[in-house]
């Protein structure tokens, strides 16, 4: 619909084939565009007051400024005008000086010979003029006065040959028709590219020479309301096209495309393809650069208004590689297809992934915690420094070494299983403060292989020690200082072999 009253007008309805009605299509009313697409400015400035002598201050960019039509008006009434009344000063010294009389005399000297009348003078002014100098007109030693007026006719000449000439020289080379050699894209879309939603229009060059240090701007002109209540009409923001990144510095051989990230610091940050219909905003685009043959800098600009914005859009490649060069195809340069785009704003999809799911599964910061507590197992070090200190207190029968040795394998079944339980807390050797599990076994034989469990109070070390070195710790600690033996709680403490019977005292003593 857009194309269609592009093409036809404002006017255009659709008309229902059933002669009994007609419903006019809801046309959305053209609005008045701030630049138009061939980068004309629809802005005029009226009611200046006293302010229009400015621009006779600066006569020449005045001049510049102004049409082809007015140019070549002026230029053609000043030289006639210069022509006319130079012609007439030089008519009224010979009338003066009654050369007019004497026009066939051949004894008298005039000022100007063979001046006659008036279209004489004026032959005569346009042969010193243009330095023609045919030589039947000339100037005469006996007229003071009409040298001083061929010296002031020489100067006012230059200067009026200098501002005319100039002006038509630089009104011709003006870069502003290089910049219809510059092509944008007829319309702007919005697609994913890389995972991110971007705006994105094509900008080409015609010609083979180049654009020396070509840089794009963007702007985004739109009416808005400060907080404190003021009205901003086509209130201007900048759309970043790259300037962090040096996107926005071109190297324009073949077509590009510009992309504008749709970010949080986007204007655009809360757009969607539903708010995009009811929006009402203008892209200025404006290119600039050196021309390579002049050296002058040349503007292009253009713009896109919010019906030439195509959501879930992407531009159609025109670059194909041929047989030693590479070929660009701009009769595909204006043409999109279609391609699947959230129509979600950036805004609504970052809130979307910000609310927790229920179904989602853990985050790794979370599964990291989980595996931390997964961790936290029994150290066998409290084996072994239940081992040592058995050892310390004295050697032990053959019988009860292989008794000992069996219970320890016990305890370290019974370790590795408590480990893997998840809902165990109190076996972790890095959290601090921490609970100590002592592991001994009954006095009973029948329940040597009991695992008892018993907590000790610890002060807070580094969380890189095991189990076995709390039983080397200082006395500031907390705990005892000589090693503490893995033995049932209700013994008394001593020697080992103090609570052994008294048989087995014995041939531990025989030993």
């Amino acid at each position: 619909m857009a194309a269609l009253r592009r093409k036809f007008g404002e006017d255009y309805q659709v008309v229902n084939t059933n002669q009994a009605s007609t419903f006019p299509a809801q046309v959305k009313k053209k609005r008045q565009r701030f630049v138009d697409k061939n980068g004309r400015c629809n802005v005029q400035h009226g009611n200046l007051g006293g302010e229009t002598s400015r621009y006779l201050s600066d006569l020449f960019t005045t001049l510049v400024d102004l049409k082809w039509r007015w140019n070549l008006l002026i230029f053609i009434l000043t030289y006639t005008i210069a022509w006319l009344v130079m012609a007439s000063m030089w008519w009224t010294i010979a009338y003066i000086r009654g050369d007019l009389n004497h026009g066939h005399d051949s004894s008298y000297t005039p000022c100007v010979a063979n001046v006659y009348n008036f279209p004489s003078a004026f032959l005569f002014f346009i042969e010193t003029e243009a330095t023609i100098g045919y030589g039947y007109r000339y100037i005469t030693e006996k007229c003071p006065e009409g040298i001083i007026l061929f010296l002031f006719q020489s100067l006012l000449g230059s200067i009026v040959d200098a501002f005319l000439i100039g002006c038509m020289f630089i009104k011709m080379s003006q870069p502003k028709k290089r910049a219809e050699t510059l092509m944008f894209s007829q319309d702007a879309v919005i697609s994913q590219r890389d995972g991110k939603l971007c705006l994105m229009f094509r900008v080409g060059n015609l010609r083979n020479s180049h654009m020396v240090s070509a840089q794009i701007r963007c702007k985004l002109i739109k009416s808005r309301q400060t907080p404190e209540g003021e009205f901003l009409p086509l209130d201007q923001c900048e759309l970043d096209v790259g300037f962090g990144t040096g996107a926005d510095q071109l190297f324009l051989v073949s077509p590009l495309t510009i992309c504008h990230e749709i970010n949080p610091k986007s204007p655009f940050f809360d757009l969607s393809q539903r708010s995009l219909m009811n929006e009402q905003f203008e892209i200025v685009v404006i290119l600039e650069g050196i021309v390579e043959t002049t050296g002058m800098t040349c503007q292009a600009r253009t713009s896109y208004t919010e019906d030439e914005v195509l959501w879930g859009h992407r531009f159609l490649p025109v670059m194909s590689l041929e047989e030693g060069f590479f070929r660009v195809d701009y009769s595909q340069f204006h043409s999109t297809f279609e391609v699947p785009t959230p129509p979600y704003s950036v805004k609504e999809h970052e809130e979307k992934n910000s609310l927790p799911s229920p179904f989602s599964t853990p985050t790794p910061a979370l599964a990291e915690h989980h595996g931390c507590r997964r961790d936290r197992v029994f150290s066998v070090d409290c084996i072994n420094s239940s081992e040592e200190g058995s050892r310390q207190g004295g050697r032990l029968p053959s019988k009860l070494q292989r008794m000992s040795s069996s219970g320890k394998e016990d305890l370290q079944r019974k370790v590795l299983l408590l480990s893997s339980q998840h809902s165990e807390k109190a076996c972790s050797t890095g959290d601090l403060p921490l609970k100590l599990q002592r592991l001994s076994s009954s006095p009973s034989p029948g329940t040597q292989s009991r695992l008892q469990l018993k907590s000790l109070k610890v002060g807070f070390e580094p969380m890189t020690q095991s189990t076995g070195d709390l039983y080397r710790r200082s006395p500031t600690t907390g705990l005892p200082s000589t090693p503490v033996p893995m033995h049932s709680p209700n013994l008394p403490s001593g020697r080992p072999e103090d609570n052994l019977p008294a048989k087995l005292r014995k041939m531990n003593a025989d030993r």
